[in-house]
């Protein structure tokens, strides 16, 4: 971010109603009448604000019926972001906190006035509601599933293992680091069908042709030979089984990774299907999973291969 863009930034939010206005949008969407009733102002002067934070592009909105809801925009220059967080993690001020306490009574009258449902209509996944969670959902699907056996590599603390334990013929959770293999046979200790191992996915201490499913769930990123990773993968298959790998993106924020010890900056999707290839795999799918709202933004990739 250059200097210009830097004084703008601070400039617009020298204004403390536009910083209460940004502080309340990064917590929950929010209309001009809300906003207006939490900040204790008119609405055409919080129109004004938000209208000089939209044409800045910290602010976004959605139309739904009659009604504009806003919130914070979470895309958009990194380094703009990391300015107005260092600002706002500075601040302690009586007003943000009245602000906040104040926020639950304007959204238990929305829910009065228009039910829970009608207003995150469109934009639901980003909304709270009691026993809706993801991890529900994932709860909820995997019961649909009938995995065989299952290798899961690069298997971190047990936490996909003790997910798919319940509807498995058996897996085997293979990691690098010895600290977290123990924290995962720990955590997977009540499952008969569950054993955990510390290897290395380049050289796998497992008989060919032994599981139905084996699992890459960002392994790749920690692979020094990716390649080698996914041909030991393909060697422990039986025919007829899958590969599922997903990993990152390609990207080049090499300094925010090397706090996670990445080996490597993520992939394409040609690059990605042909190391599946390459490993005599046949590609079902290769494609792109998800992309976070938050700089930088990293893509999340998956393949998914069978063994002919």
């Amino acid at each position: 971010m250059d200097l210009a863009t830097a004084s703008s930034v601070l400039r617009l939010l020298a204004d403390p109603t536009r910083v209460r206005l940004l502080a309340l949008l990064e917590r929950e969407e929010l209309t001009v009448a809300e906003l207006a009733a939490v900040l204790h102002l008119a609405q055409p002067r919080v129109s004004t604000h938000l209208a000089k934070l939209k044409e800045a592009e910290l602010v976004r909105d959605r139309r739904a019926g009659v009604s504009a809801y806003y919130r914070a925009n979470s895309e958009g220059d990194e380094h703009q972001h990391a300015l107005i967080r260092s600002l706002r993690e500075s601040i302690d001020d009586a007003l943000l906190r009245e602000d906040a306490a104040r926020l639950p009574g304007v959204l238990a009258e929305r829910a009065r006035d228009e039910g829970w449902a009608d207003t995150v209509a469109g934009d639901m996944e980003r909304h709270y509601s009691p026993g809706r969670t993801w991890e529900t959902l994932s709860r909820s699907l995997l019961q649909l599933l009938e995995t065989g056996d299952v290798l899961d590599i690069a298997s971190g603390d047990g936490v996909t293992a003790e997910l798919l334990a319940p509807h498995a013929r058996s897996i085997v959770c293979v990691d690098a680091s010895e600290r977290v293999a123990e924290a995962a046979a720990k955590r997977l200790a009540s499952f008969d069908n569950v054993q955990v191992l510390h290897g290395d996915m380049h050289a796998l201490t497992l008989e060919a042709g032994r599981f139905d499913l084996v699992l890459m769930l960002h392994a790749l990123t920690y692979a020094e030979q990716p390649s080698k990773a996914i041909a030991e993968a393909a060697r422990v298959l039986r025919p007829g089984g899958r590969l599922l790998a997903v990993t990152l993106g390609k990207h080049d924020h090499r300094a925010v990774v090397e706090p996670f010890d990445h080996r490597n900056l993520g992939f394409t999707q040609q690059e990605l299907n042909e190391l599946a290839t390459r490993a005599g795999l046949d590609v079902i799918s290769c494609n792109r999973l998800s992309r976070e709202r938050k700089a930088p933004h990293f893509e999340v990739i998956s393949v998914l291969a069978r063994k002919p």
